[in-house]
């Protein structure tokens, strides 16, 4: 959330962010409903004040009309202030409806574009592979070795239902476990967080009220997690940080859940779009400078490259365009694997910066070294999701003789160096 005196004084700025970003907030609107909550809180505060000076005066005052005509003066202040109170409630409703919408001003750096279409490759990593073979795709691959069954987990879950077993499961457990030692020795320190949370998160995240179709809500309005950012960043909530703690590195471990519903008939085969996955998150906290939040924006998407060339993937990297960004997020990449079957890549992880959009929402705050109290940085980074991963990994290193050869970083954590009929 942008702070309503930078957007006023920023207005042309703002105004400019919303457009890159595609948004069709009404800031205009925000300004005009914003003069009418200052006006009436200005005049309540008046009133209070009148209230609190009439009232410290009737217990002090002996002449009986005068304290009777003091009585009814403290009762008029009070009946105005109430009359107030009902005109600023719907105007602050509005006027929250709206914050709630404002974009964060992206980066000078993040290009013109209207989607995913638009972002720009910046690098590529390895050759795409090759094959002297008819070479299969994920979904045959698995179901050939009897990694995956679709079928059952349709009859169990419905659509995109899907179950992993066999060495399917053991591949996704090596995954997970090779992540977690691999990030850990970056610094991170290990978070099972919340699947489950209160719908404030996904506000302080900036999923809601934006992507409200795709999130997954229980009969008791709480919501299932898409990724283990919201609960993680939940954790610090409403806190005052010690500056020496920063940057703070969380690596959060979760089941995620995703309706999917602005993708009716895209990706409908195989593991690349389904309901439930788990995926590790990198999610940082760090001082408010722009400096130190570009510098650890690079240093998690690197992170996140390292692991992907540690397993050997042919990947490349993209800056997302302006219409490819979140509300919240100053800046954004995604990393894309080499998918044979499809020829093409496809993203498997995005990092992100916030500057102070989600940190003035969750209200974690730090004192500076001057005594200040300040909002911090934070940022966000996929260390790898599973199970869309296996889709590039069993394409990629699948061989002639039908067997699939495992990452050697892997092999240890799996048991074997390959899967074979």
């Amino acid at each position: 959330m942008l702070d309503i005196k930078f957007i006023r004084e920023n207005l042309d700025v703002v105004k400019m962010a919303a457009t890159k970003k595609k948004s069709s907030i009404d800031l205009d609107r925000l300004i005009v409903v914003d003069d009418s909550r200052r006006s009436l809180v200005s005049q309540i505060e008046e009133e209070r004040a009148k209230q609190n000076k009439v009232s410290e005066q009737i217990p002090i005052t002996t002449d009986p009309v005068e304290k009777q005509r003091l009585i009814g003066e403290m009762q008029i202040v009070k009946a105005a202030i109430q009359q107030d109170e009902d005109k600023l409630k719907p105007v602050m409703e509005e006027w929250q409806s709206l914050m709630l919408q404002v974009p964060n001003v992206p980066d000078m750096s993040v290009p013109d574009g209207d989607s995913d279409e638009d972002n720009e490759e910046f690098k590529i990593w390895g050759d795409q592979t090759k094959f002297s073979f008819t070479a299969k795709d994920h979904v045959d691959l698995m179901q050939d070795h009897q990694m995956v069954d679709f079928e059952r987990g349709s009859k169990v879950h419905g659509f995109r239902g899907y179950y992993l077993i066999g060495d399917g499961a053991r591949l996704s457990w090596a995954i997970w476990n090779y992540a977690n030692d691999f990030f850990q020795q970056k610094g991170f320190t290990p978070v099972l967080p919340p699947s489950i949370v209160r719908k404030a998160n996904l506000y302080g995240t900036g999923h809601l009220p934006n992507e409200a179709d795709d999130v997954y809500r229980t009969q008791d309005e709480d919501y299932l997690i898409g990724t283990s950012e919201v609960s993680v960043m939940g954790y610090r909530s409403d806190e005052i940080l010690d500056k020496s703690e920063f940057p703070i590195k969380y690596l959060g471990f979760s089941p995620c859940y995703r309706r999917e519903a602005g993708s009716h008939g895209k990706d409908t085969r195989g593991l690349i779009r389904v309901h439930e996955f788990y995926k590790l998150e990198q999610v940082m906290l760090c001082e408010a400078s722009h400096e130190e939040s570009v510098k650890w924006h690079e240093w998690l998407n690197r992170n996140t490259e390292e692991f992907i060339e540690s397993l050997g993937i042919p990947y490349r990297t993209v800056v997302n365009c302006g219409g490819d960004l979140g509300q919240g997020q100053v800046k954004k990449y995604d990393i894309e694997l080499w998918v044979p079957g499809e020829q093409k890549y496809r993203e498997i992880s995005s990092a992100s910066y916030f500057h102070d959009f989600q940190t003035r929402r969750f209200n974690i705050r730090y004192r500076d070294e001057d005594g200040k109290i300040r909002y911090a940085h934070s940022l966000n980074c996929t260390a790898i999701p599973t199970p869309r991963i296996l889709v590039s990994l069993m394409e990629n290193f699948q061989q002639a003789d039908e067997s699939i050869v495992i990452p050697e970083p892997l092999r240890s954590y799996f048991g074997k160096d390959k899967i074979e009929k």
